[in-house]
């Protein structure tokens, strides 16, 4: 059902409609919208919904998303009832828990397969990026950023030793929550806020995080949970400049739990009462 073609421009084959794409970075697959009327499956301009996520394509999509790790869709235009405005607040003194990276749902028993962050059309904006990056990397990342004045604890020493040199001997992946648990704590307690946000813009750049610019009706769908950790991505809210106290104005985001949305008609409960941490 799914083909992506090597020839230039790439296309990605999917349902029968070929949808423009290109790899910007590192990792992830970026789509733009199909063209043609009627040949494009969607009458809308919401391919998103009409054709990625219709009830005979969504877990192929999906499978797209766990391969690829992160699936961008540009110019999309959708009123889908099932989002919810991202919650939480910062400032230049005080940064908020999205700013630190992390899994959606990571106070649940059971986070959601794949979250979907969207910049929605609207007048302002968006001017803070959102930074995507693989769990391992990010790991790697915040052991080797810290500064050597937080390097005073000797398992921290030992941790960041042993995740440069061979995979073999990387600490498991079961340890690996208890570990960014322990260097995100010591960075909000050591550093103040400026501080803390320019140790996590060094962490973005040694992650290879993805940090593109928003775009209206842009919609980023990341694999946020699956049983090999090593596949899994993790975000975080990014301020590329130091804040200031002067009130910036930005556009908002919206979010979701696609795999595990509820119908329209019963959304006011379920996974989206709790849809985790803002961004």
């Amino acid at each position: 059902m799914t083909k992506l073609s090597t020839t230039v421009p790439a296309t990605f084959d999917f349902a029968g409609i070929c949808f423009p794409c290109s790899r910007p970075h590192a990792f992830g697959l970026v789509l733009e919208p199909p063209q043609g009327g009627a040949a494009s499956g969607s009458t809308s301009g919401d391919y998103l919904h009409e054709v990625l996520l219709a009830p005979a394509h969504r877990e192929a999509f999906f499978a797209v998303v766990a391969e690829e790790g992160l699936v961008v869709c540009r110019g999309v235009h959708t009123h889908a009832p099932t989002y919810r405005r991202v919650r939480g607040k910062s400032s230049a003194v005080k940064l908020s828990q999205a700013e630190y990276y992390h899994h959606d749902g990571c106070s649940s028993p059971t986070k959601p397969r794949i979250v979907e962050i969207r910049c929605p059309h609207q007048d302002v904006t968006r001017n803070i990026a959102t930074a995507v990056a693989p769990l391992p990397a990010v790991i790697h990342a915040m052991l080797a950023a810290l500064p050597e004045s937080l390097l005073l604890d000797a398992e921290l020493n030992r941790l960041r030793d042993s995740f440069t040199g061979p995979k073999a001997n990387h600490p498991p992946p079961s340890e690996w929550d208890s570990i960014q648990g322990k260097v995100t704590r010591l960075a909000r307690r050591q550093l103040d806020a400026e501080g803390c946000r320019e140790y996590f813009r060094h962490v973005d750049t040694l992650a290879g995080a993805y940090v593109l610019p928003w775009q209206m009706g842009e919609s980023r769908l990341m694999l946020n949970s699956h049983p090999d950790l090593t596949r899994t991505m993790q975000h975080r809210r990014a301020y590329q400049k130091p804040r200031s106290e002067t009130t910036e104005q930005n556009g908002s985001l919206v979010k979701r739990w696609p795999a595990e949305e509820l119908d329209a008609s019963t959304t006011s409960g379920g996974p989206f009462a709790t849809c985790g941490i803002d961004d």
